[in-house]
């Protein structure tokens, strides 16, 4: 095992778009969400793509969407690809990975996990010596090139497969490299927050409306702020607390709105959100 990744932040930046064939064992909500995103802001062409999944009816409609090409099981799958991103439910992959393990060795192929709770220890049980993998937890804003992906740092790729996993997926999620012990705490924040970032745009849409905006109007309104405010803080690196107070005028409103918030327990409401999912 090599700890190859000199970068901890590797964010979006279109690199050179790359050529490899892409396969997913299993297609469905994430793993489309993926193919979506690498197809249409990813600058990949939906002929490199791969995928099996075992609802027939499903994979072929979603293929076809993107102009991949449904393969009629998992070992079809690795044949042809040469990155393959395990995204079967938790539960069933040593019984997909089982059958496929000695192809998943084979020289030239990078398997890439997004299954809950697998991290490379884990792996390492169950994959055939010298299997090259690498475990991720994605979400799903990656579908529109908005992604967040965090990488388990411990990982056997090599430089050049990496180099290729981070033209694969930087150019629609910031990638983040993090150590086995955090992996899974925040991928809780990135690809469970989405649901709550979603609630709190419902709510202040139901305020704007509440106050005579349309609803569309303020879907939209809203949905553009709070991408935009995580966007300048990637962009500038500036602490929420100082985007916070530049926006905070002594003795103006915005400050009334924030002693609301805080007298309402917002910020301990959203971290025990966290705790919950992890089970403290």
């Amino acid at each position: 095992m090599a700890s190859i990744n000199p970068s901890v932040t590797i964010a979006p930046s279109g690199p050179s778009v790359p050529t490899v064939s892409i396969g997913f064992i299993g297609f469905g909500a994430m793993a489309q969400g993926i193919a979506t995103g690498m197809v249409r802001h990813g600058g990949i062409d939906g002929a490199q793509i791969m995928a099996y999944d075992i609802n027939a009816d499903m994979l072929a409609s979603a293929t076809a969407a993107l102009g991949a090409t449904a393969a009629q099981n998992a070992s079809e799958v690795v044949d042809n690809s040469e990155f393959v991103i395990l995204a079967v439910k938790p539960n069933v992959i040593e019984s997909v990975v089982e059958p496929i393990k000695g192809k998943l060795a084979d020289e030239g192929t990078t398997v890439i996990s997004i299954a809950w709770g697998w991290d490379y220890a884990r792996y390492e049980q169950i994959l055939a010596e010298g299997t090259h993998h690498l475990s991720i937890v994605p979400n799903t804003p990656i579908a529109v090139g908005k992604g967040v992906v965090v990488a388990e740092r411990k990982n056997n790729l090599t430089p050049d497969e990496i180099a290729e996993f981070t033209k694969l997926f930087s150019p629609i999620s910031l990638v983040e490299f993090l150590d086995t012990a955090t992996l899974y705490q925040a991928g809780t924040v990135t690809s469970c927050a989405p649901a709550y970032a979603a609630m709190f745009i419902e709510a202040l849409s139901d305020a704007a409306v509440k106050h005579g905006i349309p609803r569309a109007a303020a879907y939209r309104l809203v949905s553009a702020m709070v991408e935009g405010t995580g966007a300048l803080q990637v962009a500038t690196g500036q602490i929420p607390a100082a985007m916070k107070d530049a926006v905070c005028s002594p003795g103006g409103a915005t400050i009334r709105g924030v002693q609301r918030l805080e007298e309402r327990g917002f910020r301990g409401d959203v971290m025990s959100a966290v705790d919950a999912v992890m089970g403290d």
